[in-house]
């Protein structure tokens, strides 16, 4: 007789092992088909066609903080410009937790059943320790990203400040071109300045919600004084009596600020983003405002106003973008910060060292 091995009652028999779930064939095509990487031409032809997924590829290419890509991201830009400038923006703000992907998905739905086509930039916090972000918004918008009228493209706001990403100006006018006649820009809702998005929008929205303390920030400055209408959400259910009494305190307190340059009397209504109540009165109190300010030609002064901002803010962001690429200062760099550790030297001493050496190229 053969006698049994004595083996231990944990060990495994080796069984069959599992195909692969992704097939090594179409996996290597899809990775040779993004390897070939468009010509900012064929980009530009592409966007001018309507083409999603060119506008998501130019988008990325311009949001790339390689060197390298930046005078191709230019070209695109450049040659998306002709086809620009034919929508109206709105900037979304609100802090978190006030419903504004909800609100926008809501939104989203009404205005392309009316035969728009809408853009959604959606900006996601970045985490400052590991400066990563969800990129949850598409999720969030299930049945708004669906819809063959809209476009939703999340990104990272990064170290940008004002709740928007670094190249959301850019990205604005790609989508223009694609034939997007309404962007919608969602900020981070942090609670700091927007000023950046509204430097940026012609419609700043803010929504806000009550029973949470929120009827106490209308008396203060600041993004009150940006909004151009300020919408209740939640207005639902059992807060429906709360989100009046709100709309009657902001509409009290937006009294106490002065003027908009543009003549506009900011609104306040409320809105239920869940149930799709009130939608239809927000979309009307927007087209009011774009009606009014188009006929006094304020729109196009703003519009231009704007444009000389963005060239300054472009300007900046280049010298600083020069700056830490400048092959002397990366050297520079690492010994200045030791010697400010250390006390060698002082931070504005060595900061004066860095900017002399980089001027003097």
């Amino acid at each position: 007789m053969e006698t049994q091995e004595n083996k231990s009652a944990l060990s495994e028999i080796n069984g069959i092992n599992q195909p692969d779930s992704v097939s090594r064939v179409v996996a290597n095509n899809i990775l040779q088909f993004r390897r070939k990487q468009p010509s900012a031409k064929e980009l530009i032809l592409a966007i001018a066609n309507g083409d999603k997924i060119a506008l998501s590829r130019a988008i990325t290419l311009i949001e790339s903080t390689n060197i390298s890509h930046l005078e191709k991201a230019n070209e695109v830009i450049q040659g998306c410009l002709p086809y620009a400038n034919k929508s109206v923006r709105m900037g979304i703000t609100g802090v978190p937790g006030v419903g504004k992907s909800t609100f926008i998905e809501a939104f989203g739905k009404h205005l392309t059943s009316l035969g728009k086509k809408v853009a959604v930039l959606a900006v996601d916090p970045s985490s400052s320790i590991s400066h990563g972000s969800i990129l949850g918004d598409k999720t969030r918008m299930e049945e708004l990203v669906k819809d063959e009228n809209a476009f939703i493209r999340p990104s990272a706001s990064g170290d940008s400040l004002g709740g928007v990403a670094r190249k959301t100006r850019e990205a604005i006018i790609l989508c223009e071109a694609c034939g997007f006649d309404t962007i919608i820009i969602e900020t981070v809702g942090v609670g700091q300045s927007e000023t950046a998005v509204h430097s940026m929008v012609d419609f700043f929205l803010l929504l806000k919600i009550a029973g949470a303390g929120d009827e106490l920030q209308g008396i203060k400055r600041g993004i009150m004084e940006m909004a151009d209408t300020i919408v209740i959400n939640k207005a639902d259910g059992d807060n429906i009596a709360k989100a009046k009494l709100a709309k009657s305190e902001f509409n009290r307190a937006l009294h106490l600020f002065p003027a908009k340059k543009s003549g506009w009397i900011p609104k306040v209504t409320t809105c239920s983003a869940v149930y799709g109540d009130g939608i239809d009165a927000v979309w009307k109190i927007i087209s009011d405002y774009f009606e009014m300010v188009k006929e006094s030609s304020y729109f196009q002064a703003k519009r231009q106003d704007q444009n000389q901002f963005w060239m300054m803010e472009t300007i900046n962001e280049q010298l600083k973008s020069n700056f830490y690429n400048h092959p002397e200062i990366v050297s520079l760099l690492e010994s200045n910060k030791k010697a400010v550790q250390n006390n060698e030297v002082s931070p504005f001493a060595a900061a004066q060292i860095l900017l002399e050496t980089f001027f003097k190229k």
